[in-house]
């Protein structure tokens, strides 16, 4: 009486099973089925979010997505197998970054909190400026930030969980982004250039930020785009391209 809907859907599938041939046996949907009902054990998805302009979640936390007291009493290694195994089933960018690499991002951020980034395209670059906001870390492209001032929308975001930094040493992260602009692997292009510049041993690469951040006269755009060709990433969005990285 409550769902009808859900009650007519269920008869029809139960007359489907019943014009089904002896011995028929969906393996796929059934275990589709149990993993559906297993994720939620560590997983709440859809809990404590609200959504802000653009579609993507305000005040996104990790409680929203995990259960982090029943995780807690895993080791860091299981727990980025469970991250990694939910959300390489989803269509987005997703990873476990090392505390000690966090810590460096996370303080450089604090000093350079914006970047300029390069996503290759069938021709030429299209550039997008990274705007770190608390632990969120947000994409828009410079055409719009051009066009529409401080109104533009972010296009992607990502965002950095330390709730599991001190007990695991891991920060977990996970993304959101507009499909009418990006795709996964362009997300994931522009989510790697962070680490490639943030996270960088190479005093001459993080140079480059400090430079946009505090000397944005002698930023030059084409010291990017060398950066990133140097480094092999967005190779797999050059048409016969392929890359390199595993």
């Amino acid at each position: 009486r409550s769902s009808p809907d859900v009650f007519e859907s269920r008869m029809e599938k139960r007359n489907e099973v019943k014009k089904q041939p002896v011995g028929y046996s969906n393996q796929g949907e059934f275990i589709r089925c149990m993993e559906e009902k297993a994720r939620p054990i560590f997983f709440a998805e859809g809990l404590g979010t609200k959504t802000s302009k653009g579609g993507f979640t305000k005040d996104k936390t990790l409680d929203s997505i995990l259960n982090v007291e029943m995780v807690k009493e895993k080791s860091a290694e299981e727990i980025k197998q469970i991250w990694n195994q939910y959300f390489s089933a989803k269509d987005t960018v997703y990873a476990v970054i090392p505390v000690s690499k966090f810590d460096l991002i996370w303080k450089r951020a604090q000093k350079c909190p914006s970047f300029l980034y390069a996503l290759p395209r069938k021709e030429g670059y299209e550039f997008f400026v990274g705007q770190w906001s608390g632990t969120e870390l947000h994409f828009t492209s410079l055409i719009n930030i051009q066009t529409q001032g401080e109104t533009a929308p972010s296009q992607l975001v990502l965002y950095h969980y330390p709730e599991l930094q001190k007990e695991k040493g891991i920060v977990l992260m996970t993304a959101e982004m507009d499909s009418k602009f990006l795709v996964v692997r362009e997300a994931q292009c522009l989510a790697n250039q962070v680490q490639l510049f943030y996270a960088t041993d190479r005093s001459e690469t993080y140079e480059l930020v400090e430079t946009f951040n505090h000397r944005s006269s002698e930023f030059k755009y084409m010291s990017v785009i060398a950066e990133l060709e140097q480094s092999g990433l967005g190779r797999e969005l050059r048409p016969g391209q392929v890359s390199d990285k595993s």
